[in-house]
């Protein structure tokens, strides 16, 4: 039987706030050389609001009407390169509001996914100038269902587990986490690992912005909670290779799933 291989390119990245001219070159610079690599990606993510980082106040005025200059470059891209593209999330202008939302796009362009933050920061005042998502993140990559959250999102168990049970082997994070809670950010990540059996793909950014410091440490999980990647602080491309069938394998030895017993998960 043929093993479901992916290798993994994560684009750890510095965001400059409210440039979004300065920081679709950065990100150009880092998929040339992703692509550009010996052993070409079959997937590529990036963090959370590359276009525009966290420039708030401006955020109206920035953001991408309708996702429309995303989507063209992201879908012409992964078409020509035939790879899968996690792309991060932008800030996006729509319905009379701005949403923090993820594009995912196949090896022919075609987008096969999109994603809105449900969960709103309200220590960056996220609340104040962005609506909230409504619908889970979803998508097919190889065959295979994965699942996509965005930052804060990884600190509400229950959105990861309502993936996993609809099948989810894969779950894509970008995220701006920052200093100082790295260690939030490893024991949260590895937790929705084991407790889902999934792996967890969380690509994060590194830089400075106004007061706040990001230590990127962008992370692959594997379905046991091992690191199978993790960069350091710096701008980097993290590589990783990943085997979709270590998925089953962990749900067979241990069969979380089928032990469930929800009828009693309520306190009515």
């Amino acid at each position: 039987m043929m093993t479901k291989k992916l290798r993994l390119a994560l684009l750890q990245m510095n965001i400059k706030a409210g440039y979004p001219e300065n920081n679709l070159a950065k990100l150009k610079s880092l998929l040339e050389q992703a692509i550009q690599a010996e052993e070409k990606p079959d997937v590529v993510m990036f963090p959370e609001m590359w276009n525009t980082g966290y420039a708030l106040t401006e955020i109206h005025q920035l953001a991408d009407v309708n996702g429309e200059a995303t989507i063209a470059f992201l879908s012409a891209f992964s078409k020509q390169h035939g790879i899968y593209i996690i792309g991060g999330s932008i800030a996006e202008a729509r319905d009379g509001g701005v949403y923090n939302t993820i594009y995912a796009f196949d090896r022919e362009g075609n987008r096969i996914g999109d994603y809105s933050k449900i969960h709103l920061f309200r220590l960056m005042e996220e609340e104040k100038y962005l609506q909230a998502g409504e619908k889970l993140g979803q998508l097919v990559i190889e065959g295979e269902q994965a699942g996509m959250m965005i930052c804060y999102d990884i600190r509400f168990p229950e959105l990861a587990r309502t993936l996993a049970l609809d099948g989810a082997k894969l779950l894509f994070v970008p995220a701006e986490w920052p200093n100082p809670r790295l260690h939030h950010w490893r024991t949260l990540l590895t937790a929705r690992a084991i407790e889902n059996q999934m792996y967890v793909i969380a690509c994060n950014r590194m830089g400075t912005s106004g007061d706040t410091t990001f230590f990127g440490h962008s992370l692959v999980i594997d379905p046991w909670g091992e690191i199978v990647a993790e960069a350091g602080e710096e701008e980097t491309i993290l590589w990783a290779d990943i085997d979709l069938d270590l998925v089953g394998e962990v749900r067979g030895r241990i069969p979380v799933f089928e032990d469930r017993r929800p009828q009693h998960y309520t306190t009515n």
